[in-house]
Protein backbone atom coordinates (compact mmCIF):
# COMPACT_ATOMS: atom_id res chain seq x y z
CA UNK A 1 0.00 0.00 0.00
CA UNK A 2 1.18 3.87 -0.49
CA UNK A 3 0.35 6.23 2.22
CA UNK A 4 1.07 9.70 3.60
CA UNK A 5 3.00 10.12 6.66
CA UNK A 6 4.34 13.35 8.62
CA UNK A 7 7.76 12.20 7.31
CA UNK A 8 6.85 11.69 3.38
CA UNK A 9 5.38 8.66 1.80
CA UNK A 10 5.81 5.32 2.51
CA UNK A 11 5.47 2.25 0.13
CA UNK A 12 4.36 -0.84 2.22
CA UNK A 13 5.00 -4.22 1.25
CA UNK A 14 3.12 -6.42 3.52
CA UNK A 15 1.00 -9.72 4.04
CA UNK A 16 1.42 -10.27 0.40
CA UNK A 17 4.19 -11.07 -2.75
CA UNK A 18 5.81 -7.82 -3.90
CA UNK A 19 4.38 -8.42 -7.46
CA UNK A 20 0.56 -8.12 -6.09
CA UNK A 21 1.39 -4.92 -3.85
CA UNK A 22 3.09 -3.23 -6.10
CA UNK A 23 0.78 -3.71 -8.88
CA UNK A 24 -2.08 -2.12 -6.62
CA UNK A 25 0.30 0.62 -5.85
CA UNK A 26 1.09 1.32 -9.59
CA UNK A 27 -2.31 1.55 -10.65
CA UNK A 28 -3.00 4.49 -7.92
CA UNK A 29 0.53 6.19 -9.10
CA UNK A 30 -0.62 5.83 -12.72
CA UNK A 31 -4.06 7.93 -11.92
CA UNK A 32 -2.56 10.84 -10.99
CA UNK A 33 1.36 10.72 -12.68
CA UNK A 34 2.52 14.27 -11.40
CA UNK A 35 0.34 14.18 -7.79
CA UNK A 36 3.13 12.62 -5.64
CA UNK A 37 5.84 14.69 -7.99
CA UNK A 38 8.99 15.83 -5.36
CA UNK A 39 7.99 13.52 -2.69
CA UNK A 40 10.34 11.79 -0.54
CA UNK A 41 9.71 8.30 0.30
CA UNK A 42 10.61 5.52 2.38
CA UNK A 43 9.79 1.12 1.27
CA UNK A 44 8.58 -1.24 4.39
CA UNK A 45 9.62 -4.78 3.53
CA UNK A 46 8.79 -8.14 5.05
CA UNK A 47 10.44 -11.58 4.89
CA UNK A 48 7.75 -12.38 2.23
CA UNK A 49 7.88 -9.90 0.10
CA UNK A 50 11.68 -8.52 0.02
CA UNK A 51 12.23 -7.89 -4.24
CA UNK A 52 15.40 -9.45 -6.00
CA UNK A 53 17.77 -6.97 -7.24
CA UNK A 54 16.29 -6.89 -10.48
CA UNK A 55 13.11 -6.31 -9.25
CA UNK A 56 14.51 -3.77 -6.70
CA UNK A 57 15.67 -1.95 -9.66
CA UNK A 58 12.27 -1.79 -11.77
CA UNK A 59 11.23 -0.64 -8.34
CA UNK A 60 13.71 2.16 -8.37
CA UNK A 61 13.24 2.91 -11.75
CA UNK A 62 9.12 3.70 -11.75
CA UNK A 63 8.87 5.28 -8.41
CA UNK A 64 11.71 7.60 -10.15
CA UNK A 65 9.67 7.86 -13.32
CA UNK A 66 7.05 9.61 -10.82
CA UNK A 67 9.34 12.04 -9.51
CA UNK A 68 9.51 10.21 -6.08
CA UNK A 69 12.82 10.17 -4.36
CA UNK A 70 13.34 6.66 -2.06
CA UNK A 71 15.55 7.92 0.63
CA UNK A 72 15.64 4.31 2.21
CA UNK A 73 14.48 1.11 3.29
CA UNK A 74 13.35 -0.63 6.45
CA UNK A 75 12.74 -5.15 6.19
CA UNK A 76 14.94 -7.80 7.80
CA UNK A 77 18.58 -7.70 7.93
CA UNK A 78 18.89 -9.63 4.80
CA UNK A 79 17.74 -6.95 3.14
CA UNK A 80 20.84 -5.00 3.96
CA UNK A 81 22.61 -6.31 1.05
CA UNK A 82 20.38 -5.40 -1.15
CA UNK A 83 19.91 -1.83 -0.40
CA UNK A 84 23.37 -1.24 -0.55
CA UNK A 85 24.37 -2.66 -3.84
CA UNK A 86 21.51 0.14 -5.38
CA UNK A 87 23.11 2.50 -2.88
CA UNK A 88 19.98 2.96 -0.52
CA UNK A 89 20.18 3.83 3.19
CA UNK A 90 18.95 0.50 5.22
CA UNK A 91 16.56 1.77 7.79
CA UNK A 92 16.09 -1.35 10.30
CA UNK A 93 13.50 -4.00 11.04
CA UNK A 94 10.42 -2.89 10.30
CA UNK A 95 7.85 -1.04 12.56
CA UNK A 96 6.25 -3.96 13.72
CA UNK A 97 3.19 -2.36 15.16
CA UNK A 98 2.76 -0.26 12.22
CA UNK A 99 2.33 -3.61 9.89
CA UNK A 100 0.05 -5.21 12.09
CA UNK A 101 -2.19 -2.50 12.60
CA UNK A 102 -2.18 -2.58 8.52
CA UNK A 103 -3.01 -6.06 8.78
CA UNK A 104 -5.70 -5.80 11.59
CA UNK A 105 -7.48 -2.98 9.19
CA UNK A 106 -7.49 -5.09 6.01
CA UNK A 107 -9.30 -7.82 7.87
CA UNK A 108 -11.58 -5.49 9.70
CA UNK A 109 -12.91 -4.19 6.11
CA UNK A 110 -12.95 -7.49 4.59
CA UNK A 111 -15.57 -8.46 7.33
CA UNK A 112 -17.80 -5.92 7.38
CA UNK A 113 -20.03 -4.13 4.86
CA UNK A 114 -20.13 -0.52 5.13
CA UNK A 115 -23.23 1.28 3.74
CA UNK A 116 -22.34 5.08 2.43
CA UNK A 117 -24.30 8.35 3.78
CA UNK A 118 -26.31 10.36 1.72
CA UNK A 119 -23.24 13.13 1.91
CA UNK A 120 -20.68 10.60 1.47
CA UNK A 121 -22.31 9.39 -2.01
CA UNK A 122 -22.61 13.16 -2.24
CA UNK A 123 -19.11 13.79 -2.04
CA UNK A 124 -18.14 10.66 -4.81
CA UNK A 125 -20.56 12.55 -7.23
CA UNK A 126 -18.61 15.34 -6.97
CA UNK A 127 -15.41 14.29 -7.10
CA UNK A 128 -16.31 12.04 -10.25
CA UNK A 129 -17.65 14.92 -11.76
CA UNK A 130 -15.32 17.61 -10.70
CA UNK A 131 -12.55 14.62 -12.62
CA UNK A 132 -14.76 14.51 -15.89
CA UNK A 133 -15.40 17.84 -16.30
CA UNK A 134 -10.78 18.51 -16.24
CA UNK A 135 -10.70 15.69 -18.66
CA UNK A 136 -12.60 17.43 -20.74
CA UNK A 137 -11.09 21.13 -20.53
CA UNK A 138 -7.72 19.48 -21.04
CA UNK A 139 -8.67 17.47 -23.97
CA UNK A 140 -9.58 21.29 -25.39
CA UNK A 141 -6.43 22.53 -24.49
CA UNK A 142 -8.01 24.79 -21.74
CA UNK A 143 -7.08 24.90 -18.25
CA UNK A 144 -8.51 22.92 -15.56
CA UNK A 145 -10.53 25.58 -14.01
CA UNK A 146 -11.79 28.60 -16.09
CA UNK A 147 -9.76 31.79 -15.00
CA UNK A 148 -12.45 34.68 -14.22
CA UNK A 149 -11.82 37.81 -16.57
CA UNK A 150 -11.04 40.81 -15.17
CA UNK A 151 -10.75 44.51 -16.88
CA UNK A 152 -7.28 45.46 -17.53
CA UNK A 153 -6.36 48.35 -15.25
CA UNK A 154 -6.02 52.00 -16.97
CA UNK A 155 -3.55 54.87 -16.68
CA UNK A 156 -5.68 58.25 -14.54
CA UNK A 157 -6.15 59.60 -18.48
CA UNK A 158 -7.80 56.60 -19.58
CA UNK A 159 -9.70 56.67 -16.77
CA UNK A 160 -11.23 59.98 -17.08
CA UNK A 161 -11.47 59.53 -21.16
CA UNK A 162 -13.62 56.32 -20.51
CA UNK A 163 -15.65 57.94 -17.47
CA UNK A 164 -16.77 60.60 -20.12
CA UNK A 165 -17.93 58.27 -22.75
CA UNK A 166 -19.63 55.85 -20.67
CA UNK A 167 -21.46 55.38 -17.50
CA UNK A 168 -19.80 54.78 -14.30
CA UNK A 169 -19.81 51.10 -13.66
CA UNK A 170 -21.39 49.79 -10.85
CA UNK A 171 -19.22 49.39 -7.62
CA UNK A 172 -17.94 46.60 -6.21
CA UNK A 173 -20.69 44.17 -4.56
CA UNK A 174 -20.98 41.01 -2.67
CA UNK A 175 -22.67 37.68 -3.87
CA UNK A 176 -24.84 36.07 -1.87
CA UNK A 177 -24.21 32.30 -2.38
CA UNK A 178 -26.79 29.83 0.20
CA UNK A 179 -26.28 26.02 -0.50
CA UNK A 180 -23.26 23.58 -1.14
CA UNK A 181 -20.73 24.62 -3.80
CA UNK A 182 -20.40 21.03 -5.50
CA UNK A 183 -16.71 20.02 -7.18
CA UNK A 184 -16.78 21.65 -10.72
CA UNK A 185 -18.81 24.65 -9.89
CA UNK A 186 -16.83 28.11 -9.81
CA UNK A 187 -17.86 31.44 -8.48
CA UNK A 188 -16.66 34.77 -9.32
CA UNK A 189 -17.40 38.19 -7.88
CA UNK A 190 -15.92 41.91 -8.54
CA UNK A 191 -16.41 42.25 -4.90
CA UNK A 192 -16.84 39.72 -1.90
CA UNK A 193 -18.51 36.42 -1.71
CA UNK A 194 -20.56 35.12 0.99
CA UNK A 195 -21.45 31.21 0.82
CA UNK A 196 -23.86 29.94 3.47
CA UNK A 197 -23.02 26.31 2.90
CA UNK A 198 -19.86 23.87 2.24
CA UNK A 199 -17.51 24.41 -0.56
CA UNK A 200 -16.38 20.92 -1.89
CA UNK A 201 -13.67 19.65 -3.04
CA UNK A 202 -13.16 20.38 -7.08
CA UNK A 203 -14.62 23.91 -6.63
CA UNK A 204 -13.76 26.97 -6.67
CA UNK A 205 -14.48 30.95 -5.72
CA UNK A 206 -12.55 34.16 -6.92
CA UNK A 207 -13.38 37.46 -5.53
CA UNK A 208 -11.90 41.00 -5.47
CA UNK A 209 -13.07 41.03 -2.17
CA UNK A 210 -13.04 39.61 1.22
CA UNK A 211 -14.37 35.22 0.71
CA UNK A 212 -16.70 33.77 3.65
CA UNK A 213 -17.96 30.44 4.21
CA UNK A 214 -20.56 29.59 6.87
CA UNK A 215 -19.61 26.04 6.23
CA UNK A 216 -16.43 24.02 5.64
CA UNK A 217 -14.58 25.64 2.54
CA UNK A 218 -12.66 22.39 1.06
CA UNK A 219 -12.11 23.77 -2.52
CA UNK A 220 -9.80 26.62 -3.83
CA UNK A 221 -10.00 29.81 -2.76
CA UNK A 222 -9.23 33.46 -4.26
CA UNK A 223 -9.47 36.25 -2.35
CA UNK A 224 -8.11 39.80 -3.46
CA UNK A 225 -7.84 38.35 -6.95
CA UNK A 226 -7.02 42.22 -8.11
CA UNK A 227 -4.10 42.69 -5.64
CA UNK A 228 -5.87 43.26 -2.59
CA UNK A 229 -3.57 42.32 -0.22
CA UNK A 230 -5.45 42.93 2.73
CA UNK A 231 -8.58 40.52 1.60
CA UNK A 232 -8.94 38.14 3.59
CA UNK A 233 -10.99 34.18 3.55
CA UNK A 234 -13.11 33.39 6.63
CA UNK A 235 -14.97 29.64 7.00
CA UNK A 236 -16.28 27.71 9.86
CA UNK A 237 -13.58 25.38 8.85
CA UNK A 238 -10.79 26.37 7.00
CA UNK A 239 -9.38 23.05 4.96
CA UNK A 240 -8.96 24.53 1.50
CA UNK A 241 -6.81 22.40 -1.13
CA UNK A 242 -5.36 25.79 -2.51
CA UNK A 243 -5.81 29.52 -0.82
CA UNK A 244 -4.90 32.40 -2.47
CA UNK A 245 -4.91 35.63 -1.21
CA UNK A 246 -3.74 38.91 -3.69
CA UNK A 247 -0.65 37.12 -5.67
CA UNK A 248 0.14 34.47 -2.08
CA UNK A 249 -0.47 31.34 -2.77
CA UNK A 250 -0.83 28.52 0.16
CA UNK A 251 -1.66 25.19 -0.75
CA UNK A 252 -2.84 21.93 1.96
CA UNK A 253 -0.35 20.60 3.88
CA UNK A 254 -2.14 17.49 4.53
CA UNK A 255 -2.13 17.95 8.67
CA UNK A 256 -5.19 17.75 10.65
CA UNK A 257 -6.76 21.22 11.15
CA UNK A 258 -8.86 22.32 13.89
CA UNK A 259 -12.69 22.23 13.40
CA UNK A 260 -12.94 26.18 14.61
CA UNK A 261 -13.83 29.58 12.74
CA UNK A 262 -10.65 30.52 11.14
CA UNK A 263 -9.43 33.15 9.09
CA UNK A 264 -6.40 33.15 6.18
CA UNK A 265 -5.08 36.60 6.24
CA UNK A 266 -1.43 38.27 4.63
CA UNK A 267 1.21 39.33 7.56
CA UNK A 268 5.15 38.89 6.74
CA UNK A 269 4.72 38.18 3.00
CA UNK A 270 2.70 34.94 3.63
CA UNK A 271 -0.62 34.13 3.96
CA UNK A 272 -1.24 33.11 7.86
CA UNK A 273 -4.42 30.90 8.97
CA UNK A 274 -5.23 32.06 12.67
CA UNK A 275 -8.53 31.14 14.47
CA UNK A 276 -10.88 33.88 14.26
CA UNK A 277 -11.34 34.57 17.80
CA UNK A 278 -7.81 35.71 17.95
CA UNK A 279 -7.63 37.19 15.30
CA UNK A 280 -11.15 39.48 15.41
CA UNK A 281 -12.31 41.46 12.25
Amino acid sequence: MLRGTSAGLEFVFAGEGFDDTWADISSRLAERPDFYRGSQATAIFESAAIPSDDVLAHFLGEVGDYGIALRGVFGPAELAGVAERHALAYLGEPPRPTIANIERKRAARTDRVVELTERARSLDADFAGARADIANRRARGEPSVPRPVFAPLRSPSEAATVAAAVPAPALPATLYHRGTLRGGQLLQQLGSIVVVGDVNPGAEIVATGDIIVFGALRGTAHAGAQGDAQARVYALELAATQLRIATFIAADDGTRKPREPQVAYIESDRITIAPHARVGS
